[in-house]
């Protein structure tokens, strides 16, 4: 006689399976309230305790967002493409677009916190760009914001010497960005190596990503090398993993 798995189970991760699979059903849509502690105590006879531990199932998983004072809602997810292949083709920043147009179509992508900076690299990043004897490097720290909703850190650093004087030094680097001032510069990115890992945030990265908690981060770190095979940019990025599709689409 074969045994329900379910009856070994602990009764919120029943109650919160039935959850899933009715959001997976379309019973409820992202946007939807989900039912409350009281509604769930009601329809399977348990403790608001095991109610709330159903519910903290679903927000730490990422399924569900609570909204403070209104309820547990299905979190919408409008996922961002990052392709990493298409956006860092030199025929899209060659051509004055951004790396990110590759990533977000129509959408509205702004950066609301912006500094450009002259200060000693990290040991790790002055190692890769060949920084001796504490040379500075430029470093470019952005907050990117997608439909009022931050989704990535960004700290780009460049030789100071290689980019004094240059656009990549102002806010405002230009059509093409950093890659197409590399270029003019006679250091055009003809390669490109990424790393990606995942891991929990730290405080700072969750309070400055608003991640929901439980909600853990990619961590990506692009080095651009010239024709030369000169390092000219180390770029470390912290994505919100909740925002994020990483695709790569290349031919075999």
């Amino acid at each position: 006689m074969t045994s329900d798995p379910r009856a070994t189970q602990p009764k919120y991760q029943r109650i919160a399976d039935d959850l899933k699979r009715e959001i997976d059903a379309g019973r409820y849509r992202p946007g939807d309230r989900l039912p409350g502690e009281n509604d769930l105590m009601a329809t399977y006879g348990v403790a608001r305790m095991t109610a709330r531990q159903a519910l903290g199932v679903l927000k730490d998983e990422g399924t569900a967002e609570a909204r403070r004072g209104v309820g547990v809602f299905v979190r919408e997810f409008r996922p961002i493409r990052r392709r990493g292949i298409q956006r860092l083709s030199g025929r899209s920043w060659g051509g004055g677009a951004s790396v990110w147009s590759a990533d977000i179509a129509s959408r509205e992508l702004t950066v609301d916190q912006l500094s450009v900076a002259e200060r000693e690299a990290p040991e790790r990043i002055a190692a890769v760009l060949g920084l001796k004897g504490g040379e500075p490097a430029c470093v470019r720290s952005r907050r990117f914001v997608l439909d009022g909703k931050p989704v990535l850190l960004s700290d780009s650093y460049l030789p100071a010497a290689l980019v004094a004087g240059s656009r990549i030094t102002d806010q405002d680097t230009g059509p093409g960005g950093t890659y197409a001032r590399l270029a003019e510069l006679g250091h055009k990115p003809v390669h490109f190596q990424e790393q990606i890992r995942s891991r929990m945030p730290t405080g700072d990265e969750a309070e400055r990503l608003a991640l929901a908690p439980g909600t853990p981060v990619f961590l990506v770190h692009r080095t651009a090398f010239a024709e030369d095979g000169q390092v000219v940019e180390v770029n470390e990025m912290v994505l919100d993993s909740a925002s994020y599709i990483l695709e790569y689409d290349f031919d075999a």
